[in-house]
């Protein structure tokens, strides 16, 4: 960057600098993204970056170092300290971005109300609301929150001086893109804001030892608004998924130093806020139709949370020159395959046929041992034959037709039992040693014809 007072053009997306502007980034390809802003004079100095919250570092042996595992604080939610990986670190920064109104400020206010009942002092910075709509929707999750304070501002420096008179035990900021800093001249939101405001939380937070959580906006891609930059600066990124017509939502780990990435929450919507799931497979399952063809339930694994859910395939005939194929929930790429696999190994013809594939519930499933839970589905809509409402099934399937193993299928295997299935269909190198499930049957298999002999 310049150290004079120019002009350059950032791009949104990635935050690519140029003298001019350009109609698509060479970076990351991304169209109509780049933005005049003012380029600024490099500080001199590591207070500049910091502030007073700039500490010395030096190196420490890491046989010296005292183990952090017994530091985590509980959030007072269940669900919300599963994502976590156990509970709140202490000096983690952690990011959580999802939909307009998808109930992300909800979660946060829950959080706060249970950790300054735990003592705490809690500073809710908002930036979208003012004190009294937050005290509106406070009364109607019933918080009380003694120890919470409400800080409408998005001026950096005048957050930073109510935190230092404050001396808070968390924060929480509504939203990362709303705060913005006098020393740089562009629009909050820009990515030189974003970049400059997430950067000066993070050294708040680990030289404080204080976690901070922002509220992120999304993309109309459902990505998280700002440079990717944003994301490699936090410790923790997490997702707010769920659909309007749902009552459920799910929180998504994607990002997590200090637990399992893709672990999972699922939470329920009602008139007094989120309420924690404690088994998500039930709900996932509790509308599951009986003795209809194209139902199947398989075994996921969630993070280290196996979640039993409905995959529904409907095989119609085409009326048109290139037959449709719809997804929802699963990979339509994923689906071709498996279509290609069974046209050619079992001689079904369904590449002519319209083919729709729904996971029920809004659940999105990316881990291949779904395959031959929609292999099973497609076949039972296509046979027009129901399959047994106690079955379940896993694995994944091959270009030759065999049926791989999958990681944790004893875990999965419980799952099914616990929920009362009678019959598990998994690969057969995962059989071995679960034959002892009381009330389950575990029947390993190797190739996908042998599934299904199995199955009808």
């Amino acid at each position: 960057m310049a150290k004079g007072a120019g002009t350059i053009y950032v791009c949104q997306s990635c935050g690519k600098q140029s003298p001019k502007s350009l109609g698509r980034c060479p970076a990351c390809g991304a169209w109509n993204t780049f933005v005049e802003e003012r380029a600024r004079a490099v500080p001199k100095g590591a207070a500049a970056r910091g502030g007073l919250h700039a500490r010395e570092a030096k190196p420490v042996a890491f046989a010296d170092i005292e183990s952090q595992d017994d530091v985590r604080v509980s959030s007072g939610i269940t669900e919300f300290d599963r994502v976590l990986g156990g509970g709140i670190v202490p000096g983690s920064l952690v990011l959580i971005g999802g939909d307009p109104g998808i109930g992300k400020s909800t979660l946060l206010l829950e959080v706060a109300d249970k950790l300054s009942a735990g003592g705490a002092r809690v500073l809710y910075v908002s930036g979208e609301e003012s004190e009294r709509q937050i005290k509106m929707r406070g009364e109607r999750l019933g918080v009380v929150a003694e120890n919470l304070y409400l800080l409408p501002e998005t001026n950096l420096e005048s957050i930073f001086a109510e935190m230092e008179r404050e001396e808070p035990g968390a924060v929480i900021v509504d939203s990362i893109q709303t705060v913005f800093s006098s020393q740089i001249e562009s629009a909050p939101g820009s990515v030189s804001q974003v970049r400059e405001v997430a950067g000066r939380f993070l050294t708040f937070a680990k030289s404080r030892g204080v976690p901070v959580f922002l509220i992120g906006h999304v993309t109309k891609e459902g990505s998280i608004a700002g440079p990717k930059a944003l994301e490699h600066i936090v410790d923790t990124v997490l997702y707010f998924e769920g659909d309007r017509h749902h009552n459920h939502r799910i929180v998504r780990a994607t990002k997590n130093r200090f637990g399992a990435a893709n672990e999972l929450g699922v939470f329920e919507m009602t008139g007094a806020g989120l309420k924690p799931v404690a088994n998500p497979s039930e709900i996932f399952l509790q509308e599951r139709p009986e003795n209809a063809a194209g139902s199947v339930v398989t075994a996921c694994m969630e993070g280290t949370r196996p979640v039993l859910v409905e995959v529904q395939a409907l095989v119609a005939s085409s009326k048109y020159n290139y037959p449709l194929r719809t997804a929802q929930g699963f990979n339509a790429n994923r689906i071709a395959l498996l279509l290609a696999v069974l046209e050619k190994r079992l001689e079904l013809p369904l590449l002519n046929n319209d083919v729709f594939v729904n996971v029920a519930g809004g659940l999105d499933i990316d881990e291949p041992a779904a395959d031959l839970g929609v292999v099973a589905a497609l076949v039972s809509s296509y046979k027009n034959r129901p399959l047994d409402g106690k079955t379940a099934v896993f694995g994944e399937v091959g270009l030759t037709g065999e049926v791989r193993g999958a990681m944790q299928a004893q875990v999965r295997a419980r799952e099914a039992q616990t929920l009362g299935f009678k019959r598990l269909i998994l690969p057969a190198s995962n059989a071995e040693g679960l034959q002892r499930l009381l009330g389950l049957r575990v029947v390993g298999v190797r190739s996908v014809e042998e599934a299904l002999r199995e199955l009808f």
